[in-house]
């Protein structure tokens, strides 16, 4: 296996993590000095260093959702350069509203780890009204 087919597996391994909490799983696939952005005009849109401060925003998804936040795999698609695209649904219950919107994610990795993610969404209006 090449390391960008690694990097792709890294990605599939840490999307289930993430849908089943398991911070501990993702500890190992991120660099401790990860960043993360997530764009928007809501109060969870920003940038995020440090795989602390991602990990703090991987428990707003949850918290503020009640738990129903889910990120479903759809594609990954890699290349050799050390980066790879994520590409999933979306789905989350928060305060009357439903979420259902496809986002990717670019993924950049260094030693084997994720150094930096970028979530770009399809229909970024939709995922700042269901935030607000």
């Amino acid at each position: 296996m090449n390391q960008a087919e690694k990097n792709a597996e890294i990605v599939r391994r840490g999307y289930a993590a993430f849908n089943a909490a398991d911070m501990k799983t993702l500890t190992t696939l991120f660099d401790e000095h990860a960043t993360w952005h997530t764009p928007g005009q809501n109060p969870i849109a920003g940038d995020h260093k440090g795989r602390e401060s991602v990990f703090a925003q991987f428990s707003r998804y949850g918290s503020l959702t009640g738990g129903t936040f889910k990120a479903k795999l759809l594609h990954v698609l890699k290349d050799d350069d050390g980066v790879v695209v994520g590409v999933h649904h979306n789905s989350a219950e928060r305060n009357g509203k439903r979420l259902e919107v496809d986002c990717c994610i670019v993924f950049q990795f260094k030693n084997g780890l994720v150094i930096e993610a970028r979530e770009h969404y399809y229909d970024l209006h939709a995922w700042d009204a269901f935030w607000a």
